[in-house]
């Protein structure tokens, strides 16, 4: 299921049956929310280069909020944010743009697909949305590259940023394999993600 800029909040509501009672605990085990493991893993090198550019921005947060509560305002914050970057930046391999492997920053109108992450989770985070919400995640597309995009824990889900499709999905309905993301508790941090999914969904590209 795949929401576009058109797209209703209550479309999204309405696929979560189990979350549709806001009186009802958060279940965080929900299929909905990707599983990590415990403990931290290794640092994407080029996020480790950016936290040692940027030590602000990869600092352990003061609160950790489980997940935010995803409203009509909100989501088309999401929406715009997602479109924005998605219609301004062109997409250019580090490689290409700075001649090395692994080079993450903020797009000056080019930039990889981690540049496309960090400057969404930036604005959000302008936003008003809560930097634990907010983390960027390392997958695996089906040919095997690697590839980033940005992680929204919402109380519907986490919902995925990608640069390479324009519609905002729930993780599970992806075409990726999740390897890790940022910790909540920390920006400067990584867990592994658990993504036992037999057969990654195949999304339709729009």
């Amino acid at each position: 299921m795949a929401f576009n800029d058109k797209g209703l909040l209550a479309g999204l509501i309405g696929a979560f049956l189990a979350l549709a009672n806001p009186a009802a605990a958060l279940d965080l085990t929900n299929v909905a929310f990707v599983q990590t493991a415990g403990g931290t893993t290794s640092i994407p090198v080029g996020h480790l280069e950016f936290c040692q550019s940027r030590p602000a921005e990869c600092q352990a947060h003061d609160t950790v909020v489980a997940a935010a509560a995803l409203t009509e305002a909100n989501w088309q914050q999401l929406v715009a944010v997602n479109a924005h970057y998605n219609q301004t930046v062109v997409p250019v391999s580090d490689r290409d743009l700075y001649q090395v492997d692994e080079f993450w920053t903020y797009p000056n109108g080019y930039g990889d697909c981690e540049d496309f992450a960090l400057a969404k989770r930036r604005d959000l985070i302008e936003a008003g949305w809560h930097p634990s919400t907010l983390m960027i995640a390392v997958v695996r597309e089906a040919n095997g590259n690697g590839h980033a995009v940005l992680l929204v824990r919402t109380d519907r889900g986490d919902l995925v940023l990608d640069n390479q499709d324009g519609a905002i999905r729930v993780w599970n309905e992806t075409p990726y394999k999740y390897i890790k993301r940022q910790s909540q508790a920390h920006a400067g941090q990584w867990v592994d993600m658990i993504d036992d999914r037999v057969t990654v969904v195949a999304a339709n590209r729009h």
